[in-house]
């Protein structure tokens, strides 16, 4: 697919038409399924750009879907859910879902939150693996593995590459979302310094919304996990009670 495509997994017929109308007003190229198992067939024949994936599905558990989705492909979801007990958003977000909308939902919110994943920085195929142990500027073949331009930034036992968006902690590397490696990379170029959930929203989301303020707690609770469960002690990520977050140390 070019960019600027979406796939539309909704089973109601009423809802995926309006999906598929409001996204194709907006310009975007736009594939819609009913089920899970033709949202699993229609990603193998041509990644979309974007997934917004309905949560309630006749055939496969949403937050599974999400699951299959994140571990094979590299693609944002946007889920829709009309449930909005806070455990199905944590169990949704939990599984890498990039953003969530409550049914009913307004069109042109949901069009804004699709252009806005379309507009961050999508992850670089081929990176180079052991990243951190390259210096910057070392002569490496042109041909089969790009030099990156800035190189690796290496606090304490935390590396991480902007260019690969590749991250490492003590060498080895540490699997990310690309949402999760948006705010390590927000903290990292701030270290020290308390930034506000409503900031990482704007900046990592792209959304002023207050709403998804529980985005930012839940997938930095996300990558929280992710960098102890490596092993990552310093530095760490602090939390500013009724702020935001800094990184320390």
């Amino acid at each position: 697919m070019t960019a600027g495509s979406v796939l539309v997994v909704e089973d109601t017929t009423e809802i995926r038409d309006l999906l598929v109308t409001v996204l194709e007003r907006a310009g975007l190229h736009v594939r819609a399924v009913g089920t899970g198992r033709e949202a699993l067939a229609a990603l193998a024949e041509s990644l979309p750009d974007v997934v917004v994936l309905d949560l309630g599905l006749p055939d496969v558990d949403g937050v599974e879907l999400c699951r299959r989705i994140r571990a094979e492909h590299p693609c944002w979801v946007l889920m829709l859910t009309a449930r909005v007990e806070e455990v199905d958003l944590l169990v949704g977000l939990a599984v890498g879902a990039d953003g969530y909308m409550t049914k009913p939902f307004s069109p042109r919110e949901l069009v804004a939150r699709v252009q806005a994943f379309l507009r961050r920085p999508a992850t670089v195929a081929g990176a180079l693996a052991g990243a951190p142990a390259v210096a910057a500027g070392s002569r490496v073949d042109a041909v089969h593995a790009p030099v990156p331009e800035r190189g690796p930034i290496v606090l304490a036992d935390l590396a991480l590459d902007e260019d690969t968006r590749e991250v490492w902690v003590a060498g080895s590397e540490v699997s990310l979302t690309r949402t999760e490696f948006d705010l390590l990379m927000a903290l990292v170029t701030r270290p020290g310094k308390v930034l506000q959930r409503e900031t990482l929203l704007r900046e990592v989301w792209q959304s002023d919304w207050e709403g998804s303020l529980r985005l930012v707690e839940a997938h930095m609770s996300n990558l929280r996990r992710k960098l102890s469960g490596a092993g990552l002690v310093e530095p760490s990520i602090r939390t500013v009670r009724g702020v935001g977050y800094r990184l320390v140390g």
